[in-house]
């Protein structure tokens, strides 16, 4: 039987980060009454992440690990993880440990009352470049989309399985989810989590892929969410 929730993190070289990470969710899930799972789907690294995938597995059998035959990105990560899980409710975390997961059980406690809640940095712990670039792509797709939502690109996130899994899967779709879900009818919720210092291992974006590509894809969700279907009432006979 399905576990309650699936703790999804995608990775990619994070070899230092797994064990630490493993522990650090469990110490964080003890305090709920609530089973659960936690997913780690490599990316077809090239370090030692899967090993330690496989080392994690053998200390807790709650972790599981999903491997991808060749690179994909994060959003294929992620999207790999809602489809390789079925589980009610679905959280997500960066496999480089900025998230933490002692944030998830305060807001896995809002699914009461909304369906998808997202985290909202509130003091950064990156260098000047990370910061500025996905502040001013922040700010773009504010005024753009015409969102509310202060931070789409916090990783920690806890969702109902039900305001995804209608979406459209998309190369940079984990930018987006919570204002696709919101734009797909679900109630969404921000609250402030903390923001941790990368320890180990390198980050794999720049100024390009925050920026401008993030700015490539906008043009494409502007799109849809425009063009897309909505629920329409109907009779039936």
């Amino acid at each position: 039987m399905a576990p309650q929730l699936s703790i999804i993190v995608p990775v990619f070289n994070e070899a230092d980060n797994v064990l630490p990470m493993a522990r650090e969710v469990t110490a964080a899930m003890q305090q709920m009454e609530l089973s659960y799972e936690l997913v780690f789907v490599d990316d077809a690294s090239i370090d030692a992440t899967w090993e330690r995938i496989l080392e994690a597995r053998k200390a807790d059998a709650r972790v599981r690990g999903l491997r991808h035959a060749h690179n994909s990105g994060q959003s294929a990560a992620v999207w790999t993880g809602v489809r390789g899980t079925h589980s009610p409710l679905i959280a997500t975390l960066d496999g480089d440990l900025q998230n933490d997961p002692a944030d998830l059980p305060r807001m896995i406690a809002e699914l009461v009352r909304v369906d998808f809640v997202c985290g909202k940095r509130t003091k950064r712990k990156d260098n000047f470049v990370r910061r500025a670039s996905s502040k001013i792509a922040r700010t773009i797709r504010m005024r753009a989309l015409k969102s509310d939502f202060e931070d789409t690109g916090c990783a920690v996130r806890v969702f109902k399985r039900s305001a995804v899994e209608d979406l459209m899967p998309f190369n940079g779709i984990h930018r987006f989810l919570p204002i696709l879900a919101h734009a797909n009818g679900a109630k969404t919720l921000e609250v402030p989590v903390s923001h941790r210092q990368r320890v180990a291992g390198v980050s794999k974006y720049g100024v390009w892929n925050r920026v401008w590509r993030g700015i490539y894809d906008l043009i494409g969700v502007n799109w849809y969410l425009k063009r897309r279907l909505r629920p329409v009432k109907y009779e039936e006979l």
